[in-house]
């Protein structure tokens, strides 16, 4: 009787344990991104109205004007990170007067808001460097949106400088954000270095 309770005890859990498993997904993964050593070289281009100090893993593009009739374009460029998929938009206008400086305001003010449709939250941090005369702010996009940092510089008077990080990939904050805080002390010192040229 006992040698029949055991075969039948082993037969129930033999057929309870070779039942299929229900499939478990694996957790999504993110390839790891080698980040390169950080060091800076400068921009100053003659004749460029602003200088400042960029990373040596990235490179200089200018951009050609979209309309060859249109001065304030020519100093327009972008700081491309090829290792990293990223970009630096920078476009520079010229401040015609105080109501010049509240249009170029607005506008960067929309263009940063734009992103409010995919972001978590919008954070922003003020920019005054005064022996530069450098001034502005700072915008950290969270979440999902395609532009993690958005930031603006003036002299208030003459120089407005407007810059934008975006990536050559659909945005993911979890897979980017390494990258993000890597290139935000990138960005964060290109606005410590930002200089006006006297000319």
């Amino acid at each position: 009787m006992k040698f029949g309770l055991a075969l039948f005890s082993v037969l129930l859990l033999f057929l309870v344990s070779c039942r299929p498993a229900t499939p478990v997904p694996k957790p999504k993964g993110y390839y790891k991104i080698e980040l390169p050593d950080r060091a800076y070289q400068s921009f100053a281009k003659p004749g460029y109205p602003y200088r400042f100090e960029y990373p040596v893993y990235g490179e200089i593009e200018e951009e050609a004007p979209l309309d060859a009739s249109k001065e304030e374009e020519a100093y327009w460029i972008n700081v491309r990170f090829p290792e990293l998929g990223a970009k630096i938009y920078l476009s520079y206008k010229e401040v015609d007067g105080g109501e010049g400086l509240f249009h170029l305001l607005a506008d960067h003010y929309e263009m940063t808001m734009y992103h409010s449709k995919r972001a978590d939250y919008i954070e922003d941090f003020a920019l005054q460097r005064h022996e530069a005369g450098v001034y502005g702010g700072f915008y950290h996009v969270g979440g999902d949106a395609a532009s993690a940092y958005q930031f603006y510089a003036t002299d208030s008077s003459r120089h407005f400088l407007r810059g934008a990080l975006y990536f050559e990939v659909t945005p993911n904050a979890d897979s980017l954000a390494p990258v993000h805080v890597f290139l935000r002390k990138d960005l964060e010192h290109l606005l410590k270095t930002l200089e006006w040229s006297q000319s």
